[in-house]
């Protein structure tokens, strides 16, 4: 998949409308807490500075439903993207309007100017032809280097770029170059590591990998529904039964295929309230026993099938990370991952936050900024803010 990039572009004086995802979490000031996505479109960012654009930087922040939400305000996020940039970054109180229309009109070479939450308009997300057709009268070219947003056809996404000459941005294009390697043409072996909780998450995302890969370690809750279609005790573990009879066909399909398909085999068990934990295997499930981190023999089960592998995609924590006593098998197989000296992908906001949390983020070739967006992608699916961006 080839994209035009900003690279293509002439940008020296002109006003480039770049849509970034600078969807970020905030403290109750209205601080950035986690500055991973800002850091991601700084190389774009950068390059428009040193290139002599006049930048207009729009974005969407949480679910304001298309009302003025002060609590999902983007202030905080131009502080900190100055203090990254080093550089002053101009605020706009609104993407449409007089008020607007004048900071960008006042813009001189290399300012940078961040427009309030796209989101505080319900045209946006409605994909609304007029909205952005009046964002788009602002600037001379468009830039997407928002991957992680461009599964949705919103109006700063998709209409915009029928009003404007657009192009790619260097995020957007190193996602849809990791990402089509793994589709396209990924150094075998090439295994997959799935968790999490839901086999739901990820029907399309195992139909059209799975002629693709040579094997797959699956833990996580989800592991339990592939257990229930072995006819196996799962406790109070999260099962999604419409879901076995997939599981069970899936296993039979990679078989056919000659796949090999690694199922965590013992677990870190408590009951509800948590309190008392220990490691039963498969086999020993009670039925009031609930799974939350994958164990010891399925750390190593996991190893042993991944240690011949060249490249892997992982998506989805391996137990349930956020609590401390439940995060060493994915710790383990991270830390192991990060060690590897073959390609490693990892995709998913839940697995990219237990990276990141565990230190290791900077162990990964690739690590996404998409969590849907990376999942659709590798699901087949041509996502409406790409598609306007492929060469002809």
């Amino acid at each position: 998949m080839k994209l035009r990039t900003v690279r293509e572009a002439d940008v020296k004086n002109k006003k480039v409308i770049v849509r970034v995802d600078f969807n970020v979490p905030l403290d109750a000031d209205g601080n950035v807490v986690d500055d991973f996505r800002i850091r991601a479109a700084l190389p774009t960012i950068q390059y428009l500075i040193d290139n002599g654009a006049k930048i207009i930087l729009i974005s969407h922040l949480g679910r304001p439903k298309g009302k003025r939400d002060k609590k999902y305000s983007l202030v905080g996020v131009a502080k900190r993207l100055a203090e990254l940039l080093h550089k002053e970054v101009l605020f706009a109180p609104d993407v449409i309007g007089e008020e607007v229309e004048l900071a960008v009109n006042g813009l001189r070479a290399g300012d940078v100017l961040l427009c309030e939450n796209v989101r505080f308009h319900e045209e946006e997300e409605k994909n609304d032809p007029e909205f952005a057709k009046t964002i788009a009268s602002m600037g001379e070219l468009y830039v997407n280097d928002a991957f992680s947003a461009s599964h949705r056809a919103h109006a700063t996404v998709e209409a915009i770029t029928k009003y404007l000459p657009s192009y790619a941005g260097f995020l957007m294009e190193k996602e849809v170059n990791y990402l089509s390697m793994l589709t396209e043409n990924p150094e075998r072996p090439y295994f997959l590591v799935l968790g999490g909780a839901k086999v739901s998450d990820k029907v399309a995302l195992l139909q059209n990998l799975l002629p693709k890969v040579d094997g797959m370690v699956i833990g996580g809750a989800m592991v339990f529904t592939f257990w229930k279609a072995q006819g196996k005790e799962t406790g109070k573990s999260i099962v999604e039964a419409d879901l076995v009879d997939f599981a069970r066909q899936l296993m039979e399909d990679a078989s056919k295929q000659g796949k090999e398909i690694v199922l965590a085999q013992d677990f870190l068990v408590s009951d509800e309230a948590k309190e008392s934990v220990s490691v039963k295997n498969i086999n020993d499930f009670g039925p009031e026993d609930i799974g939350y981190d994958i164990g010891p023999e399925s750390i190593k089960s996991f190893k042993n099938a991944l240690v011949k592998a060249k490249t892997v995609f992982w998506n989805g924590p391996l137990g349930l990370f956020e609590e401390e006593k439940f995060a060493n098998g994915t710790r383990e197989v991270g830390t192991f991952l990060g060690d590897f000296s073959g390609t490693v992908v990892v995709g998913g906001g839940d697995t990219a936050n237990a990276v990141r949390e565990m230190g290791l983020f900077d162990k990964f070739d690739h690590v996404s900024t998409g969590g849907g967006a990376s999942l659709e992608f590798l699901e087949g699916k041509v996502l409406p803010g790409i598609a306007p961006l492929l060469e002809a």
